[in-house]
Formats: C-alpha cells, sequence, structure tokens
C-alpha cells in the first residue's frame, strides 16, 4: 500500500468506529460516549421532539429510549462509506417496559429500521441525517402517541 493509501484506509476505519460508538452510547445506555465522537456544533437532523442541539440534546433522547427499552440495542446492518461520510442501515430493538411519548409500557418486544447519513471532519460527527419508522414502532404497540 501506499502512504496515501494507507492513510485514506486509516482515515475511514477511525470514522467507522466513531459512528459505531455512537450507536453504543444507546446500546451501552451511556450517553457520555457521545462527547468524544460529536463535534461540538454537530446538528442533528430532524430533531426529536423537546431535543436541543449538540451533544447536549442527545443525552436525554438516549436516557428517555433507555427508560422506555431497558434493553435497547442498535444492531448495525450495513454501512457505507466515503472519506467524510457514512451511511448506517441498522434497527433499534428492545422490550417495551417504560413510557414512550406518553404511551404506557405493553411488554412487546420491538424493532424498527433506523437510517442515517452522517458527516465528519476532524474525527468528529459534525452533522446526522436521519429517518426511524416511528410509524412502524406505533403499530407494533398497537397505540400512537396522544395528540395535543
Amino acid at each position: 500500500m501506499t502512504t496515501s493509501t494507507t492513510a485514506l484506509s486509516q482515515q475511514l476505519r477511525t470514522e467507522l468506529t466513531v459512528v459505531e460508538t455512537l450507536y453504543r452510547a444507546f446500546s451501552e445506555q451511556n450517553p457520555d460516549l457521545v462527547d468524544a465522537v460529536l463535534a461540538p456544533t454537530w446538528e442533528d437532523i430532524p430533531l426529536a421532539p423537546g431535543q436541543g442541539p449538540g451533544p447536549a440534546g442527545i443525552k436525554p433522547i438516549i436516557r428517555m429510549l433507555a427508560a422506555a427499552f431497558p434493553d435497547v440495542h442498535i444492531t448495525i446492518h450495513d454501512t457505507i462509506q466515503a472519506p467524510g461520510k457514512v451511511a448506517v442501515r441498522a434497527e433499534i430493538s428492545g422490550t417495551h417496559l417504560g413510557e414512550l411519548f406518553g404511551i404506557a409500557p405493553t411488554g412487546k418486544k420491538v424493532s424498527f429500521p433506523l437510517h442515517e447519513f452522517h458527516t465528519l471532519e476532524g474525527g468528529l460527527i459534525t452533522t446526522t441525517w436521519h429517518m426511524e419508522d416511528w410509524f412502524g414502532l406505533f403499530l407494533q404497540l398497537g397505540q400512537f402517541p396522544p395528540q395535543g
């Protein structure tokens, strides 16, 4: 391998590890892991209801999911990479044992897909665009969050 090929390979491995650490924060229920992988100005698009900006804004979301699904786990099925970009196809699973968006615990085991596109700079995630199948989750739970 040439020096530039080796450097590129190392960059890609580092960026993938950074993205995997973001998902580990959820699966390990350790919100502080995001401090090492999210840029201080990280943008999460779209923000969850009530979510604040930056790394501090995702920590309550991690705690909320852990409270609703104490066995929450994110499984990464596929990644596609280019320097500074990582696309992820993943699945969130767990048992609904705590309140979620006003829905009382159902005890149901659920799983729903997650698709995200991350941009990275300087070894940190700067932007995440994401889409979770919340509709599919609510169908599995047998109810939707209260409106209004």
